[in-house]
């Protein structure tokens, strides 16, 4: 018999046929209140040894329809080992297919982050000594916003803001975070050691956990793209946004890596903050040296391609690193991680992982400490 399932943490798929094993037929949930739709997430039930072909009937009516080319959708047995497998988009529908190893195989658009994931990093953190914590506030589902400091406050000191998964369905954003935190309480690495001594560094791994947990791809429980509030952030639309800028103002910002995920180009790539109306000469400089420092370090980061430079004055301050880059003159940069694979860097079996995404993060944080250096320097 077959069974598919989505009624869980961070879930999202709508069954429409399950007749035939061959022709199960499925479509994705749009996040509430909004068009938005792409993250999916679910558990098949099924004989092993006997191949099964899924097909999304609505992929044409997805976010980004150009994310499916070339893209190969995860697959797990014990939601720990994500590898990849056949997938193609063909007329409009996407089609999933492969052969159960297990009666229980769980099917994702990438490796999910849950909502209950979080709570044990936040947790294990936290007891770790290294970090302090602080709840910036609630969403409007009443989760908590958690916000993690790293780093003892003192004169000369560079304040940095690493904030993630802003929207939800980029869930390797917060593997990335995940990694990022592993760094930082590595009391044997020279880097976490650096930073400690020129930096203090706050943390919000998730952005959005109601969105995380209803399974959205962009918005929150309101089906607010929270990546355009930043300029005026409402309690009643976009709390989330609200409390991490109220925070940001008691601190200041120097630095500001947002992290996120790409449906369509296959590279790992920063998008800056070249279009707000206050640049200074300072802030690209610094933008510069940083990513060429973390090109240096990562063969899985590049600076080739990805978005197209906004015009002088044109940029769109709703969003977090034009308004964090204009309110404070900060380096503020996004962080865009594939969905799909890197071209110069494949890995056939797995794609862009969670492993992946951790590792980068060891490298946005050196080229961090390299880049505090050379301005106190």
């Amino acid at each position: 018999m077959i069974r598919i399932s989505s009624a869980f943490d961070g879930g999202n798929i709508h069954v429409v046929s399950l007749d035939n094993p061959q022709d199960i037929q499925l479509e994705i949930r749009k996040d509430a209140q909004s068009d938005f739709y792409q993250w999916f997430y679910f558990k098949l039930n099924a004989p092993v040894g006997a191949p099964v072909k899924l097909t999304l009937m609505n992929a044409s009516g997805a976010a980004y329809v150009k994310g499916w080319d070339e893209y190969q959708a995860v697959i797990s047995a014990d939601r720990t080992t994500w590898r990849r497998t056949r997938t193609s988009y063909l007329f409009g529908r996407l089609t999933i297919s492969f052969t159960p190893q297990s009666p229980v195989t769980y099917v994702a658009y990438f490796a999910p982050y849950t909502w209950e994931r979080h709570n044990d990093l936040i947790a294990s953190a936290a007891a770790s000594g290294h970090f302090a914590h602080r709840v910036l506030g609630q969403t409007l589902d009443g989760r908590d916003l958690d916000c993690l400091s790293f780093g003892t406050p003192g004169e000369g000191k560079q304040i940095c803001w690493l904030i993630g998964r802003q929207h939800p369905g980029e869930s390797m954003a917060e593997w990335w975070m995940e990694g990022a935190i592993e760094m930082l309480r590595d009391t044997a690495n020279p880097v976490s050691r650096a930073l400690a001594q020129s930096c203090v560094i706050y943390l919000v791994p998730n952005m959005n956990p109601d969105g995380t947990f209803r399974g959205h791809l962009r918005t929150n429980a309101a089906g607010v793209n929270l990546n355009r509030e930043w300029a005026k952030p409402t309690k009643k639309r976009s709390p989330e946004v609200k409390v991490v800028r109220d925070a940001m103002d008691e601190t200041g910002v120097d630095i500001c890596l947002d992290v996120h995920g790409d449906e369509a180009l296959p590279y790992n790539f920063i998008a800056a903050f070249e279009g707000i109306p206050s640049l200074k000469q300072a802030q690209l400089d610094t933008l510069r040296y940083y990513l060429d420092t973390l090109e240096a370090i990562s063969p899985d980061f590049q600076t080739r391609y990805g978005y197209p430079k906004t015009a002088a004055g044109k940029a769109h301050l709703g969003m977090a690193t034009n308004h964090i880059a204009e309110r404070f003159g900060a380096v503020a940069m996004t962080l865009e991680m594939p969905f799909k694979d890197t071209v110069d860097t494949p890995d056939e079996t797995y794609g862009w992982s969670p492993e992946r995404c951790k590792l980068l993060a060891h490298s946005c944080l050196h080229a961090i400490a390299m880049t505090v250096a050379a301005d106190q320097g």
